[in-house]
């Protein structure tokens, strides 16, 4: 089979301006980035506002194993599927990080016959929106210590700056810096530290934010530190709101791109799930929902995170709900969580497969509380065999839910086509009752425990002394009546990423709570979870390279 980079540039593209007329948009409404990419002028969502909204599916994802269980690409071939059925369909996607595209997990553009193009472009550079957000952190970053070392009018305390700098990179070593700079008879010395740019707030901000007005309300909101007395200091006491959002305002723009089966595809705003929020942008699923009938988005990781972050900030915010969920699970995943070594995954055996279904039980359970009833959407693999796909259908019957076959690597939308027609069956057929897990006007400690129980499946919660002080310090400047948003492994239910399947008896761990004042959530990490990742001891970056007609990118997946 051709690889990913292969099968992509194979694909015959349609000219962004064509793509853009099958949702409706006119050329003067788009700004080109080249033949196949555009952004999505504010005259877009203006002129179809007073549009009904077309139907919003999710789609989400067991606990991933190290290998990856294909959710962007069944995303992908679940609207292509749509599409070849003559449905008026919408992509809304994540944009990629440089991060995971460079380290072990890759880039974000689906695999396969299920892939979004041009797949390089979109996950390198893409628009630049990823590198406009890293800017606009460090403006904010620079300004903070400017103002300090040119005589601290605001009297900021060095000491409770909780503001740090971003990169768009996996780099272990920035995690802990010291600034040290003189001049003349000033001397100024502090610690800091970098955070990845997905995991910060302004990424936050862009993906959370209904228009360049609220946008720059949002920064103006940016609790960047305290002063000496206690008091919290906002980026708008700096008074660089202003600078920030205009470095910021093309990243607001969603970006138009095509699947390689020529569907339209929106993609904007790239926070992780395990780190942050986890979904692309308000302004891009709201954009699409006016455009499209079938609007299919994705929230990362797994359930407990993605999902959960997605209907407990996101359609909090933007006052969104689902109308349908599809959970996609493998059979390696199974058998991983049932505690099989990875290298082992494809061969036969049931008996795992039965000791790790219940990681797949628990995120369905965990759907159903907010009021949907999933779609199981097994994304198959040449290994699987036919005793296992049986298996995995007899134990999802046993619970009473619904398990769907696909194959969109192997066959893009086709292989999609009967998850289509049981979503479109779905749709026709069921309304949700959609509920939130908490009250947002819970205390920060009930909305924390809430999802660690209910979710997580924990016994309770701890919390570090720091975590304590900035719960009570939150509490004292009333901002604890947010969303929150859990930053742990993914690998796990836990907090413990060595703890697979279904864990019991554990006590989630927070070490640190972080208030996000512009974003409008507060973030509590959970055990060793980091905001700036590592590169593994062999990183993709290691296998990609240019070839020799100097313009194709080889390695990239």
């Amino acid at each position: 089979m051709l690889t990913d980079v292969e099968i992509n540039k194979s694909a015959k593209l349609d000219n962004i301006v064509d793509v853009a007329k099958k949702l409706g948009i006119e050329e003067d409404d788009i700004e080109l980035y080249g033949k196949y990419k555009a952004k999505l002028s504010k005259e877009v969502f203006e002129k179809n506002k007073d549009k009904k909204d077309g139907k919003l599916i999710l789609v989400t994802a067991i606990n991933p194993t190290p290998l990856g269980e294909g959710k962007t690409t069944i995303s992908i071939g679940l609207a292509d599927g749509l599409n070849r059925l003559g449905k008026k369909v919408c992509l809304a996607l994540r944009e990629p990080s440089l991060g995971p595209v460079f380290g072990i997990k890759g880039g974000a553009t689906g695999g396969g016959y299920a892939q979004v193009a041009p797949m390089d472009e979109i996950n390198l550079h893409f628009t630049g929106d990823i590198h406009a957000m890293t800017a606009a952190n460090n403006l904010i970053a620079a300004c903070i210590d400017n103002h300090i070392f040119q005589g601290n009018e605001l009297r900021i305390d060095p000491n409770h700056i909780t503001w740090k700098r971003c990169m768009d990179m996996n780099d272990r070593a920035l995690r802990t810096i010291t600034l040290d700079y003189s001049f003349k008879d000033r001397t100024y010395i502090r610690n800091d530290g970098f955070d990845i740019t997905v995991a910060s707030e302004i990424m936050a901000i862009v993906c959370l934010s209904k228009d360049i007005k609220d946008l720059e309300e949002r920064i103006s909101n940016i609790i960047f530190g305290y002063d000496i007395d206690g008091k919290a200091l906002k980026v708008a006491d700096l008074k660089i709101q202003g600078a920030v959002t205009a470095l910021l305002r093309d990243a607001l723009k969603p970006n138009l791109v095509q699947t390689i089966e020529n569907t339209p595809a929106i993609i904007h705003g790239g926070p992780f799930a395990n780190i942050a929020h986890g979904c692309n942008s308000i302004v891009a699923t709201k954009t699409a929902l006016k455009l499209a009938d079938y609007v299919v988005t994705e929230a990362g990781f797994g359930a407990d995170l993605g999902a959960e972050k997605f209907m407990d900030i996101k359609c909090r915010i933007a006052k969104l709900k689902p109308d349908a969920v599809i959970l996609v699970t493998t059979l390696k995943a199974m058998k991983y969580n049932g505690g099989v070594l990875k290298e082992n995954v494809k061969e036969e055996n049931l008996e795992a497969i039965k000791n790790g279904f219940c990681n797949l039980q628990k995120h369905i359970e965990n759907i159903n509380k907010f009021g949907i009833k999933p779609i199981v959407a097994l994304n198959k693999y040449d290994f699987d065999t036919e005793a296992e796909v049986n298996l995995l259908h007899k134990l999802c019957e046993d619970i009473g839910a619904t398990l769907v076959d696909t194959e969109v690597f192997a066959k893009g939308g086709e292989g999609a086509i009967e998850l289509a027609n049981s979503l479109i069956n779905y749709l026709d057929n069921n309304s949700n009752n959609f509920k939130f897990v908490y009250d947002e006007s819970q205390t920060i400690k009930e909305k924390i425990e809430k999802i660690a129980k209910e979710i997580y499946g924990a016994d309770g919660v701890s919390y570090s002394e720091a975590a304590e002080e900035a719960i009570q310090k939150i509490e004292e400047i009333k901002r604890d009546k947010l969303p929150i948003c859990i930053a742990k492994t993914q690998y796990s239910l836990s907090d413990d990423q060595k703890k697979l399947g279904r864990p019991t008896g554990f006590e989630l761990n927070i070490r640190e709570v972080i208030l996000k004042n512009g974003a409008g959530f507060i973030v509590a990490i959970a055990g060793s979870i980091m905001t700036m990742p590592g590169l593994p001891k062999v990183p993709a970056a290691e296998g990609i390279h240019m070839a020799e007609d100097g313009e194709t990118i080889v390695g990239l997946f």
